[in-house]
């Protein structure tokens, strides 16, 4: 398959990214990025799209792909509702509404979060934000929309865009696991998780907790 790959530049999205280089099922990769990734590959295809909240001429660059895997996110620490808003459902819905007229038979995949709220109602105002953007990309006409919803995502060892933080509490990993497996994946499940959701029969679907490990696994 064909893949597009936003958040590259990311720990989330490096790590799909990374996924879909050792699947021999991905053949091509275009990565869509606001800056250089920094990585070559005889799969990789990258562009630089500094206006993420504009695709309207990219149509043709973008057209021609099975998969989207968007993996670009804020986090909502630090920001007011409205910024976090137009960083997160405008900029994911500017992309995927391109992406639904130049290949409605595409599988959009997008990374949310444990904890987001698709009835909207939620006092958190993330929450919300997350369901709402969920649900604007349930509607759009793609042949399949996925959103997941990882807890703490173990990061693959080695890679670059690993948060520092996170050498200091991945020790905690196993004992999450054993103790609330639900909330708790590695970035190699996560990516993979992604790729085989392609080839489900849903078409639309909220993908969380052990779903992600037991999707991975090749178990639907």
């Amino acid at each position: 398959m064909k893949v597009i790959i936003t958040g590259a530049t990311g720990m989330v999205g490096e790590g799909v990214m990374q996924q879909c280089l050792l699947d021999p099922a991905v053949t091509e990769i275009l990565l869509v990025n606001r800056n250089a990734s920094g990585y070559a590959n005889p799969k990789l295809h990258e562009i630089i799209h500094e206006n993420f909240f504009d695709f309207s001429t990219s149509g043709q660059v973008l057209s021609g792909y099975d998969a989207c895997f968007f993996c670009l996110g804020v986090s909502s620490i630090g920001m007011k509702e409205n910024e976090y808003f137009e960083q997160t459902y405008n900029l994911t819905l500017a992309l995927a509404e391109q992406l639904s007229k130049v290949g409605p038979g595409m599988t959009f995949c997008y990374i949310s979060g444990a904890g987001t709220d698709s009835s909207e109602t939620s006092r958190t105002w993330w929450a919300r934000i997350k369901g709402k953007t969920e649900n604007a990309l349930m509607r759009l006409p793609f042949e399949k929309v996925f959103a997941f919803r990882p807890g703490f995502i173990k990061p693959t060892k080695g890679l670059k865009k690993t948060h520092h933080f996170y050498r200091y509490i991945t020790w905690l990993f196993p004992l999450g696991r054993l103790l609330y497996p639900t909330g708790f994946c590695t970035m190699e499940e996560l990516g993979k998780a992604m790729i085989r959701s392609v080839s489900l029969r849903e078409k639309r679907k909220v993908i969380a907790g052990k779903e992600i490990i037991q999707l991975a696994a090749g178990k639907e």
